[in-house]
């Protein structure tokens, strides 16, 4: 018997310096005529690769974020506000909450730019507190706020 281990790891970046990651390993025995053959070895070789990476590929797919859906308008710089909630884990509808990195970054910003973060939050999420966001929204709308601050020549 010939034993074959096939196997693919894939990490894909996120926002704010985050990553998720995938891996799978298959690992089989064949029969060993397969060695004296080697265009049926590498067939089979190429046809359960490519099962392991659909597979990752599927994995990481499957766990992606919703971007989303109302990230129109603008902050208006009409006070600071510093909102200190914090959530970590699922929120009840099943996506992942803010971070409380991403929470404690919107506040920086905000105190940096001199923002109502809570206005904001208000117009755009209908929350007023940033623990409230999920992490795509978190992530998407420190890049928008950092994106504002480097287009007025600061970074």
């Amino acid at each position: 018997m010939l034993k074959l281990n096939v196997g693919f790891t894939k990490k894909v970046g996120e926002a704010n310096y985050g990553s998720r990651g995938a891996a799978v390993n298959l690992e089989l025995e064949l029969d060993s005529s397969l060695v004296g053959d080697a265009d049926r070895l590498k067939e089979r070789i190429r046809h359960l690769f490519g099962l392991v990476k659909a597979s990752v590929d599927e994995e990481l797919a499957a766990g992606a974020g919703q971007s989303a859906a109302n990230s129109n308008g603008h902050a208006s710089a009409t006070g600071n506000s510093r909102v200190t909630g914090q959530s970590n884990g699922r929120r009840r509808d099943g996506t992942r909450a803010a971070t409380a990195s991403q929470v404690r970054a919107l506040n920086a910003i905000a105190d940096r730019r001199k923002l109502d973060l809570s206005a904001l939050l208000t117009e755009r999420f209908q929350i007023d507190d940033p623990a409230g966001l999920t992490i795509t929204e978190a992530s998407n709308l420190i890049d928008e706020l950092k994106g504002e601050s480097a287009g007025n020549g600061r970074r």
